[in-house]
């Protein structure tokens, strides 16, 4: 049935004109939730496995509309693992328009709706132009295959004309959830079209239109103990000093492939005084919940907390007493030395029931990427990271840099 839908999607002209941006408000900034949204049977950690292998996938190989079209048909009435914990933007597409839920992801970067079919589908209207192209992605919660239309988005105090998005025709693995907002390198979009062209990103269109002076997300998370809520805040085209504490530091993107096709960086990993992972090549992700180890650095922390594997959760599980002995754990980039307290190494215990765990247990946020270090993607610095550290991704000094916050320390957990 996918290569019939991927064999009727018609060709027509493409519509070419540049974007052109409307603003009303010179401070762009842009509130994000998060929610939960556990299903497939999958634990955190194999959520996040699942994405990073993806991800180490589509930079290590070409992708196509015949393979993209083959994995959806291999896919298809199987259980598809669903992206876990989530934080979603409101965004609105079309004239008149459809407000969509989008996941704010650093590790993708086309911009599609319509995931959800029965609540709130992909909508044609008076402003949406069909460019002919399909366009495809994989993610490791699933995928989406769909059409490519120039139209209106906004979002926050930003509305962008002629900007590229894609409505889904199908998307596996994405139930509850309306679609990606995709801000990572303009990059990740080559060969997700027929043309196989890049897509330009609404940061680069953002860019391009001189809304903003530089193609720069500032990501503002905040621990939270509920399981839904809005704690977070998107700056575009500059960072927001009010929410962070001192200056920010900047970090080169690695050339190491293939964390240098995304947001990656170099970096070093101690526990206490133990140094368990040497510099090596990682990403700093948006989309991934929990901090991705190396297997063999992964190994090293176990040992070294005395945690053990819970198997219902898929995390590290550790006693009242170990946790008062755990040390903190340091990630070094860029030459600076940032602290995970034993507090920020936990996942929230008023949270432990919503991951299938239980009510007073103590749970680790580390997990096992999968493979050893040595593979160019050694870890993922996930939200549980970010939501302790303001993070600004930057595509044009190729930098992503990071700065403390009013809960890098706090014990919220």
């Amino acid at each position: 049935m996918f290569t019939q839908l991927v064999a009727t999607i018609s060709l027509a002209l493409f519509c070419a004109g540049s974007p052109v941006v409307v603003v009303r408000d010179n401070n762009i900034k842009l509130p994000i939730s998060r929610s939960f949204n556990i299903t497939g049977g999958k634990t955190l950690p194999e959520i996040d496995r699942a994405r990073a292998q993806t991800l180490v996938s589509r930079a290590t190989t070409s992708t196509s509309k015949s393979k993209l079209a083959k994995a959806a048909a291999s896919s298809y009435g199987t259980s598809i693992t669903n992206i876990a914990t989530i934080y979603t933007v409101a965004v609105d597409v079309g004239t008149p328009p459809t407000t969509y839920n989008l996941i704010v992801d650093t590790g993708s970067s086309n911009t599609w709706v319509g995931a959800d079919k029965t609540n709130n589908p992909w909508k044609v209207t008076n402003s949406s132009i069909d460019t002919g192209e399909a366009v495809f992605v994989q993610y490791g919660s699933g995928l989406f295959i769909g059409e490519e239309y120039l139209d209106t988005v906004s979002f926050g105090d930003i509305t962008l004309y002629n900007q590229s998005v894609g409505g889904s025709d199908l998307a596996l693995g994405f139930s509850g959830i309306d679609g990606i907002f995709g801000i990572g390198p303009v990059d990740l979009t080559e060969g997700t079209t027929d043309s196989g062209d890049a897509v330009p990103t609404v940061i680069d269109n953002a860019k391009t239109a001189g809304l903003i002076q530089s193609k720069q997300v500032g990501v503002y998370f905040q621990p939270t103990t509920e399981d839904s809520s809005t704690n977070g805040e998107l700056t575009f085209g500059s960072s927001d000093s009010t929410k962070y504490n001192g200056t920010l530091n900047a970090v080169p993107l690695t050339t190491t492939s293939p964390a240098s096709r995304y947001f990656g960086v170099d970096q070093t990993v101690s526990y206490g005084d133990q140094k368990i992972l040497n510099s090596t090549a990682g990403i700093v992700d948006t989309g991934t919940t929990l901090l991705l180890l190396a297997s063999d650095a992964f190994d090293a922390y176990k040992a070294a907390t005395g945690a053990v594997l819970d198997t219902t959760t898929g995390l590290l599980n550790i006693t009242s007493t170990q946790y008062e002995k755990l040390e903190s754990l340091y990630l070094e980039l860029g030459g600076v030395s940032y602290e995970l307290t034993p507090n920020a190494q936990t996942w929230p215990r008023s949270l432990n029931t919503v991951i299938g765990g239980t009510e007073d247990a103590i749970y680790l946020i580390i997990a096992d990427i999968g493979t050893d270090s040595g593979s160019g993607f050694d870890f993922i610095n996930g939200y549980t990271f970010l939501e302790r550290y303001y993070t600004v991704y930057d595509s044009d000094a190729n930098t992503v840099s990071f700065a403390e916050t009013a809960y890098t320390f706090a014990t919220s957990n």
